[in-house]
């Protein structure tokens, strides 16, 4: 069936039942433009155009072309017309994206006026882009005085891409990435950073951006991708009318090539900064990565990533035992595993915590283990489960947080992008079939270890280690080169550079007549917040809550219970004891085989708590604990053995596990600082307002990694390992001591069934009393946080309302509010930052601003407070209170996955946040007025009020502490 547009013709469709969509490639019949549609019977309908981008060098052109392009085009010549859509939209997700072939424009609405106008000012951006040179320098880089009218000050590089890949660029594991794929692929475009190297950014040109976007950004090298259930038809339309037919075809194809091979392994050291303060022992990264070949061919994708899992999916894998018990290294790499996203398959592995002098003996035990599986081959029922493992994450219908349509397209755009079959990379059933088939043969695991790995010459062994003077050295040579540039400034020259940047913050600061773009507003709004209805009933006289969902032929299960007393010891230990009960053994399975046992039979298995403030008083928390697993429909009372087993068998007492664990969990949360430091600099804000606050900054924020660096110290001997399992096993009693309630969600003529296989689980017991709240003295912060950042994040947190009070809601409109008319434009476009804003937490009850990846610290601070005058001023219009209501409302109806919206109404439920709250608050939000929110500013944001924390580098301790902010060490 053909339901082209004229100007398009069908390529190809197929049917995915296992998925629910039909597929439909089309071609535009003039400029060869592909469009792939997923048609879909859901009302989240998704857009996205990529380009092919493939950058010859690290100077961040396709990534400063990204932004630039969405400051400005032909039909909407605002300044921002990207982040002015944003707040006159119901959009469910919107962003844009470089990656390091590609280029993608994604936005997804519920709302078909939405839709449309968001498509239409995409379209715009994308194909007919205005590319100021004013834009470009905001977004990407120039030069400025330090003292902006003084020529005779140091100059300074600024920009918002230069500040972010600062910041990206402070992450150890983007760095190992990087200079791996720098070893990988020597000749094509991967050996560059297609994000910008901070060095290399400043080398870009203005015409260089231009010449790049004139061949890269035309249909001819476009895919548009479309899912959801407007027709391809009227889609297509769109394309034709708003840009297609104003292009012919493009004579050149940009493609990525095929690596030229090494014809030997190849071994390589380099360097990462680490802060002067940290020891540098065992800070080593030793890796190893292959090219496995061509990431079009579906089933060399598949079985590369079925021998990636036999490898390395869990502790009874053959190559992660060995990463996770060698002495070498304290955990495996953050890289482990298989990468699919570029034009070839890369394999990874490798440890971290190591030294350089043991690179030999990793790559010797590595390839010894390799040896050994190409020799013996793995058991059958292992390589099983790891397919099973494979089937799972193709059925799992996902979109929690990420639109599903979204996933389905970023899964085909890697096929698309190279011109192979991005149908088959959805389409996967059949392959799935064949290989298990091909897994009938004892031989099959094992000759594609020594086929794709141990022959395999194209190996590259990096050795990636701490140096204590390389920040130092970096920032030396950046000023030497910006004293070298002002030597050779003449007068005019320098005067340029003063104009330019007057010029710019005139820009900056003018007031475009946003009224040229489209809108949707508060009468748009759907009147009733989306509804899950689940039903009650009773497992062994326990409360049992049930949801019919389409799962495609996932169930999933959680058995909950209200945290009994805990002592504050016991409390700090609650999160390592969930990642640890289902990551060891019960009763006589060691770990390994328990490992092997939840492969088999579950998708997932995990536990964790969850606490919220009471709905209408800050001052009481209620918590829970949670056993949640998933498993294919059949596999359903083996799930529920499994998790039985958890919590009746579980053992404490292989020390060495556990210590693992736990360093495996401090390497990750260590990593993660730069890339979530604003969200951890917010919490530390707020932790002194309320106990809801400081636990969740106790538990995952700042406070909490800084307790297990102590806690991981007192491994060195065993008594600190057996305090420890002490506390895990009173802990564990507890929780088994706890009243139970249940949730199920499945299929829902299948539901019954499952609630039959439910009941091993339930329990006999009464149950303990819920804990109560413990007293808690509020107190304002002052802190400063030292990390091994290049860049801060900077946050101030107000003590407000909970949700139920009347001005929960006019506090929410409030941030976008602020964030909208001032926050965006002062700590991005004029200081630099990547991003920064303001939220309310109605949970904890706090108000917080915040910074990203930001190079200034006062300066910001001061513009959170100037924001609080900025409000209480006139000059405001109620089109911006709407554009605010609009952000809040679109969070709020924002879908997620079948299961997911179901889990979300359980847990709410749990929480007092029920349907009827939760549309009453919704209500609220539509209602709010201009002096609801100054009203609300002046009596709960006064700046002598606020907390304040700064999460920085070496670099900025001088500056935090002459803000009188208190050092705290990790």
């Amino acid at each position: 069936m053909n339901n082209a547009h004229p100007a398009f013709e069908l390529a190809t469709s197929a049917e995915i039942e296992s998925l629910g969509v039909r597929v439909e490639e089309y071609r535009h019949k003039v400029t060869g433009a592909q469009h792939l549609h997923i048609a879909a019977d859901n009302r989240e309908n998704v857009f996205l155009v990529a380009l092919r981008t493939v950058p010859q060098d690290s100077t961040g052109v396709a990534h400063i072309l990204e932004h630039t392009a969405l400051c400005g085009s032909d039909k909407y010549p605002v300044r921002d017309p990207f982040f002015m859509m944003i707040r006159r939209s119901l959009n469910t997700f919107m962003n844009a994206f470089t990656s390091s072939d590609w280029t993608a424009y994604p936005f997804a609405s519920q709302n078909r006026k939405d839709f449309d106008n968001l498509l239409d000012v995409y379209l715009d951006a994308v194909f007919f882009a205005k590319l100021d040179p004013l834009d470009f320098a905001q977004e990407g880089h120039r030069l400025e005085f330090a003292e902006t009218d003084n020529p005779n000050s140091e100059l300074v590089y600024k920009g918002v891409v230069y500040n972010e890949m600062k910041g990206a660029m402070s992450s150890v594991s983007s760095q190992l990435w990087q200079t791996l794929s720098k070893y990988l692929f020597p000749t094509t475009t991967y050996h560059h950073n297609s994000g910008g190297e901070p060095a290399d950014i400043p080398k870009l040109s203005y015409e260089q951006l231009q010449a790049f976007y004139r061949t890269h950004y035309h249909p001819s090298n476009a895919i548009f991708m479309t899912f959801g259930d407007i027709p391809a038809a009227e889609h297509q339309a769109v394309f034709e009318e708003k840009a297609l037919h104003k292009f012919e075809s493009l004579n050149k194809t940009i493609a990525v090539g095929r690596e030229d091979y090494y014809l030997a392994p190849v071994s390589v050291e380099e360097h990462y900064p680490l802060s002067g303060e940290e020891d540098l022992k065992e800070k080593t990264h030793i890796v190893l990565g292959w090219l496995l070949g061509d990431v079009t061919d579906l089933e060399d994708v598949l079985t590369a990533h079925l021998l990636a899992g036999v490898l390395l999916d869990n502790s009874a894998s053959p190559l992660m035992k060995l990463l996770e018990t060698t002495g070498l290294g304290t955990s495996p790499s953050p890289l482990i595993g298989l990468d699919d996203s570029q034009r070839e398959l890369v394999f990874v592995c490798g440890i971290e915590g190591s030294e350089r002098d043991r690179a030999d003996e990793l790559e010797k035990q590595i390839l010894a283990v390799l040896e050994e599986v190409a020799e013996k081959g793995v058991p059958y029922e292992q390589v099983a489960a790891a397919l099973h493992q494979l089937e799972l994450h193709q059925r799992e219908i996902t979109g929690d947080g990420f639109p599903y349509g979204l996933q389905l397209i970023m899964t085909a755009l890697t096929g698309a992008t190279h011109r192979g079959d991005a149908i088959g990379l959805l389409n996967i059933d059949a392959t799935l079939e064949k290989l298990r088939k091909q897994i009938e043969d004892p031989r099959f695991i094992a000759d594609k270890t020594r086929s794709l790995l141990l022959e395999n010459q194209h190996r590259v062994r990096l050795v990636l280690s701490p140096d204590d003077k390389l920040a130092e050295r970096r920032e030396q040579a950046e000023k030497a080169r910006l004293a070298e540039i002002r030597a050779g400034l003449d007068d005019g020259q320098k005067q340029q550079i003063i104009q330019t940047a007057h010029a710019l913050l005139e820009r900056q600061q003018r007031e475009d007549d946003a009224s040229i773009l489209p809108k949707v507003g508060v009468e748009d709004i759907p009147p009733e917040l989306p509804k899950v209805e689940g039903e009650e009933t009773e497992l062994r006289r326990q409360k049992l809550t049930r949801y019919g969902a389409g799962t495609n032929g996932i169930v999933y299960q959680q058995m909950v219970c209200a945290l009994p007393e805990f002592t504050e010891e016991e409390k700090q230990l609650l999160p390592y004891y969930c990642q640890v009960l289902s990551e060891v053994g019960l009763d006589d399975k060691d770990y390994l085989e328990v490992q092997q046992w939840q492969a088999s039979v579950a998708g997932a298995l995990h536990s964790f708590t969850s606490s919220r403030t009471h709905i209408d008083d800050l001052q009481r928390i209620q918590g829970h604990f949670v056993l949640s697993g998933k498993a294919l429909a059949a596999n359903q009372p083996a799930l529920t053995e499994l998790m039985q087993a958890t919590l009746e068998q579980v053992r404490f007492d292989e020390l060495p596990r556990i210590k693992e664990l736990l360093l495996q969990t401090l390497a990750r949360r260590e990593q993660g600082v730069v890339g979530n430091g604003h969200a951890l600099a917010m919490a530390a804000a707020a932790a002194g307002y309320n106990r809801a606050a400081f636990e969740t900054h106790a538990s995952g924020g700042l406070l909490g990694l800084r307790h297990l660096k102590a806690l991981v110290r007192g491994f060195d001997s065993d008594a600190g390992l057996e305090k420890l399992v002490n506390h895990f096993e009173i802990i564990h009693r507890k929780i088994l001591g706890a009243e139970r309630q249940f949730l199920l969600v499945g299929e829902e003529d299948r539901l019954r069934e499952f609630t039959g296989a439910l009941a091993p689980l339930a329990s006999d017991a009464i149950g303990t009393a819920p804990a109560g709240t413990a007293p808690f003295d509020p107190h304002r912060v002052e802190q400063l946080w030292i990390a091994n950042s290049q860049v801060n994040f900077c946050a101030k947190a107000y003590a407000t309302v909970p949700m139920t009070h009347p001005d929960a809601a006019p506090l929410s409109v409030l941030g976008g509010f602020l964030r909208n008319g001032f926050l965006h434009r002062a700590i991005r476009e004029q200081g630099g930052a990547y991003g920064g804003g303001a939220s309310h937490d109605s949970n904890t009850g706090v108000f917080r601003f915040f910074s990203y990846r930001d190079p200034r610290m006062g300066e910001t601070l001061q513009d959170f407070d100037a924001s609080l005058e900025w409000l209480a001023g006139g000059g405001h219009r109620e089109e911006q209170v709407e554009e605010a209501i609009l952000g809040v409302v679109g969070g709020l109806d924002k879908p997620g996955s079948p299961a997911g919206e179901a889990k979300k109404a359980f847990h709410s439920n749990l929480y007092g946040r029920t349907h009827a709250v939760r549309q009453e608050f919704r209500r609220r939000v539509t209602e709010v007025r201009l002096e609801d929110l100054q009203r609300v500013g002046a009596a709960y944001l006064k700046p002598a009020d606020a907390s304040t924390a700064v999460v920085t580098g070496s670099q900025g301790r001088e500056a935090g502490l002459k803000l009188d902010l208190q050092e705290e060490k990790l």
